[in-house]
């Protein structure tokens, strides 16, 4: 629903025989609960359904909901407000086709006490898994009636195959002689502070049952099984899980079981930050538009981590070191624009932040007002102490968060640096990368030699989503499709022409022609390109030649100034296309010679020459 739209809210209310007598499931307080929230809301209450003494099981005839239901069809309501999910529904299957109703009919759900939002995948998600819950209840109870399976897995007739350290005997599950003090050890191991991989590799190792193809999710697998104290869990795996307690001789005791339990517990936050995927939630399966999960494999003899993206439905898969080697030069990119965006374009660039001191402040206050809506609703019952802290907490930090952007805006202000300097940045990283590239990579970040955390971070802020094919059974890179903020602030630059891009081009040098990838910019003025060159000369021994482009063949023509040993650095027109069959073209170029590498540069930035003319440098024989 548009978030325009005035909402017209029908309220569902349904009471069982059974929760008659409930506290807070009476109509009347339904009634009233639901009233209050929609008074917070400001939405109008169309209609009123009651269903009463029915329960909410599949097949039940409920009047008042399918009232409800042609009311929405029609468009007299566009929001369904309900209680709690188990008001709505306690099948899994209803709630589905609830939700397909509202998602065809464009119709809004709240559910007050449960907060659910099923306009959003992780809000659907929620919603199945407590709608899994509410039915597992009823289930449940159907299960306990059947004696006859309850006794045998409570006998040990476990419906499972038989794990490392159990074996069969008269289908009952009992401990195996030979195999259950490999399993004690995992514990005692584990406990005693060895991670899941060092215990795979101790028992690679030491060939534990002649196998060396131990890993740590067989480890994490054994150390999460109920079984090996005693217990049995079934229905894990389909959501609808049953515990049953001492059905088996235990081979571990439950205190040590417990103590595990914690230890995974306090470990789960290092482990998971060694797992880092640095494109994960950017792939999805072309086949099945899946988000790709992650996984990972090391191998013991290099220690060294393999990742990869796979597929659970169509099985496709895709090494992460084919995702990075596809788009290596465009994360190179990247990272310079990056560099100079965020160390000279942010806070220079007036205009991002002219007036913003005033939306800023604005939003403050319309976070205060929020604050004070949320103590109202405090006071009217509609959220606990603890909703009322939470949303409290956050709006501070969103508050907190707009105060330190003024405070930065007030710094910006008092910067001197220009637009101009951006392409003198870039052409400076561009010369030292061709004096001295060792240097230039020891001083500036290279994509091979970040950690995993900070790649992980530059694609999650740069990259919207990388589109993939399938290659037999694996993907490959199709398309990288960038964050819109990115790429209009690039794009913005480079029209411009204070920001390059790097375009396949065929030039001539004495009747040579040469096909290769250079820095291109847009249209830049002779004034400006005469106060950069000017500027890059303080440092280094920069010329500018000035060529031809020839539109009917697509080449440039820079003979005769072109020497051996001169390395393009950037090329760009000299003056605004036309429709003439050539265009004046300029290149500034440097020599493939070592020189002394210049870190610090912010001098250079703080000092801008006065006018600059072509005779300053005819005069020191750098301009052709």
């Amino acid at each position: 629903m548009n978030d325009n739209t005035k909402v017209n809210a029908g309220l569902y209310m349904r009471v069982s025989t059974e929760d008659q007598a409930r506290e807070g499931f009476s109509l009347p307080e339904q009634k009233e609960r639901l009233e209050a929230y929609c008074k917070f809301n400001d939405y109008n209450i169309v209609e009123y359904y009651k269903d009463a003494g029915i329960s909410a099981k599949t097949g039940n005839h409920r009047p008042e909901y399918e009232r409800m239901l042609e009311d929405g069809k029609n468009g007299k309501i566009n929001m369904f407000i309900a209680l709690k999910l188990d008001r709505v529904t306690r099948s899994v299957k209803d709630w589905e086709s609830l939700i397909e109703f509202t998602e065809k009919y464009n119709i809004d759900l709240a559910l007050v006490n449960d907060k659910i939002d099923i306009t959003s995948a992780n809000g659907k998600m929620v919603s199945r898994i407590m709608m899994s819950v509410s039915q597992n209840e009823i289930e449940r109870t159907s299960e306990r009636t059947k004696i006859g399976m309850v006794g045998a897995i409570k006998k040990g007739h476990i419906p499972a195959p038989a794990p490392l350290g159990y074996k069969r005997d008269n289908k009952k599950l009992v401990p195996d002689m030979l195999t259950k003090d490999i399993v004690i050890r995992i514990f005692n191991l584990y406990y005693e502070g060895n991670s899941y991989s060092t215990i795979a590799n101790i028992y690679n190792n030491e060939k534990v049952l002649g196998k060396t193809n131990w890993r740590d999710t067989r480890i994490l697998k054994i150390l999460s099984n109920e079984i090996y104290k005693g217990d049995y869990v079934s229905g894990k795996t389909i959501g609808n899980p049953v515990y049953y307690e001492d059905v088996v001789e235990p081979i571990v005791s439950k205190e040590l079981w417990d103590n595990c339990q914690v230890q995974k517990k306090k470990n789960q936050k290092n482990y998971m930050r060694t797992q880092t995927y640095i494109f994960l939630q950017k792939l999805r399966c072309p086949k099945c538009n899946r988000i790709l999960a992650g996984g990972a494999t090391h191998k013991i003899k290099a220690d060294k981590w393999y990742f990869y993206y796979r597929c659970e439905i169509c099985k496709n898969n895709i090494k992460e070191e084919v995702i990075e080697e596809s788009i290596k030069n465009t994360l190179s990119d990247i990272l310079e624009y990056d560099n100079v965006v965020n160390e000279f374009f942010l806070p220079m660039l007036k205009n991002k932040i002219e007036n913003n001191k005033d939306d800023y402040e604005k939003e403050i206050k319309n976070l205060e007002k929020k604050k004070d809506k949320i103590k109202e609703a405090f006071v009217n019952e509609l959220f606990t102490l603890e909703e009322v802290k939470t949303k409290t907490e956050i709006i501070d930090k969103q508050i907190n968060d707009l105060n330190m952007k003024i405070m930065e805006d007030k710094t910006c202000d008092q910067l001197n640096f220009t637009v101009d300097d951006i392409l003198l940045k870039r052409d400076i990283d561009f010369i030292n990368k061709v004096k001295l590239p060792i240097s230039y990579y020891a001083f500036n970040d290279c994509w091979d030699l970040l950690d995993r955390d900070t790649k992980a971070d530059i694609v999650m802020r740069f990259i919207d989503n990388i589109k993939l094919e399938v290659k037999g059974k694996n993907y490959q890179v199709k398309l990288i499709n960038f964050r819109s903020t990115m790429y209009e602030d690039f794009k913005k630059l480079y029209e411009l022409g204070y920001m390059d891009i790097k375009r396949k081009l065929t030039y001539s040098v004495n009747g040579v022609s040469i096909d290769t990838k250079v820095r291109y910019s847009e249209y830049l003025p002779i004034k400006q390109v005469l106060q950069n060159l000017y500027r890059l000369n303080t440092l280094y021994e920069v010329d500018l030649y000035k060529g031809t482009f020839y539109k009917e063949t697509n080449k440039l023509d820079f003979s005769p100034f072109f020497k051996k040993g001169d390395v393009p650095i950037r090329v760009f027109p000299l003056q605004k296309d036309n429709d003439n069959e050539s265009l004046s073209m300029g290149m500034l170029v440097t020599k493939d010679s070592p020189n002394d590498i210049k870190v610090n540069i912010r001098d250079l930035f703080e000092c801008i020459p006065e006018e600059v003319t072509e005779d300053d440098f005819k005069m020191r024989g750098t301009f052709c």
